[in-house]
């Protein structure tokens, strides 16, 4: 008779940061075979699937911060089959009252995700949604620029030459982008051509 092979579950649970993962592995009866840490590279996420692969099968990982620092290790996890769920970060600051320890948070992590006490889907970092979220931030970025633009424009506009501030004082912010774009300067005025040329190439580079 063929003898079955039946391999421990295994738990992950993940301390995420910048440039270095914490990860702590922990059997059914919440036993602790491990904690290592890897970098937050492609090659990283494949070592630290293959050392929680070897205590057994990884079944469940519990991963802090799958929308910002998890967010590549979670894609990979959940591509490799792994169930993940975002542990939080809870309870860090009674944590920590005696010193920073990332182990601890990675073990916190894995000890939530196996209790079902973590038990939210990741943060996404993919499709439609994260392309949406580019997108609206580019947007953000660019009012943000724009309204900086237009402002710098009126200040040198008000402090310039009495004949540009009786030019373009009054006008809308349309018309003010409008024709500052069209504006083709000529020497002249000091004060005046630079200001000129400064207005131009604010907003057309924008």
């Amino acid at each position: 008779m063929a003898l079955t092979i039946v391999e421990t579950p295994i738990t992950g649970g993940v301390d995420t940061h910048a440039d270095v993962h914490v990860a702590a592995a922990l059997d059914p009866v919440g036993g602790l075979p491990g904690v290592a840490e890897f970098p937050v590279t492609p090659a990283g996420y494949a070592r630290l699937l293959s050392w929680l692969g070897g205590f057994g099968t990884v079944c469940l990982a519990g991963i802090e911060g799958t929308g910002s620092y998890g967010a590549g290790l979670a894609r990979h996890l959940a591509t490799a089959g792994i169930r993940v769920v975002e542990a939080g970060r809870s309870g860090r600051q009674d944590r920590r009252r005696p010193g920073k320890s990332d182990p601890l948070d990675a073990v916190s992590a894995a000890r939530a995700a196996q209790s079902g006490r973590a038990r939210g889907a990741p943060k996404g970092r993919d499709g439609s949604v994260e392309a949406i979220r580019a997108l609206m931030a580019a947007k953000r970025s660019a009012r943000a620029e724009r309204t900086q633009t237009i402002n710098q424009a009126r200040s040198l506009i008000v402090t310039g030459p009495d004949d540009l501030r009786t030019r373009f004082a009054r006008h809308t912010v349309v018309a003010l982008v409008a024709e500052t774009a069209s504006l083709r300067p000529r020497p002249g005025s000091t004060v005046g051509y630079a200001t000129l040329r400064v207005l131009h190439s604010r907003v057309i580079s924008r």
